[in-house]
């Protein structure tokens, strides 16, 4: 059961991957990245990892989307008109390219040696000997990874300043 769940939100994750990059209407390319992180969050969950999941759902398909949709709303980017043939010319190019990467993705988890399971550093014992996976996750965060988690606020905050700046009207 497992095995087919996690087929299950790749396919979905994948797909939707490819429509957010190849879908020619911004709005509706920012919904099917929500899709995408709704479907990571089931991956994440599949792997025991439940506080990153929902995390995943909480912050990037809540937080950082609707940052994103105020960026196109705010720059009023438009859908590409008249570029339909385009849109079909890439997705005949990039529908066997996302076949060919199912197909390796199946056969590596369906080979003999493959196995769903504890491939981190952290076992499950330890996880649960450090106050379970909340307090785990945030003791290896503030740790051993606060440099780079202090750099992703600063590029997050450096982000909207742009964002504002490039929507910002002249006025008159």
């Amino acid at each position: 059961m497992e095995l087919v769940l996690f087929a299950c939100f790749s396919l979905v994750t994948l797909g939707s991957a490819v429509m957010v990059v190849y879908h020619p209407h911004p709005v509706k390319s920012a919904l099917f990245l929500i899709v995408t992180f709704f479907s990571m969050g089931g991956l994440y969950l599949l792997l025991n990892a439940e506080f990153i999941a929902l995390m995943q759902i909480l912050v990037y398909a809540g937080a950082v989307m609707v940052l994103f949709l105020f960026v196109i709303m705010l720059l009023n980017l438009k859908p590409r008109i008249g570029r339909r043939e385009e849109f079909y010319n890439r997705l005949k190019i990039a529908l066997p390219l996302a076949a060919l990467m199912i197909g390796i993705i199946l056969t590596v988890v369906f080979h003999p040696l493959a196995k769903l399971g504890e491939h981190g550093l952290q076992s499950e014992q330890w996880i649960i000997s450090h106050g379970g996976n909340i307090k785990a996750v945030g003791e290896v965060l503030f740790r051993h990874y606060l440099l780079p988690f202090e750099l992703t606020s600063v590029l997050l905050l450096i982000a909207v300043i742009g964002v504002v700046i490039l929507g910002k009207k002249e006025i008159k």
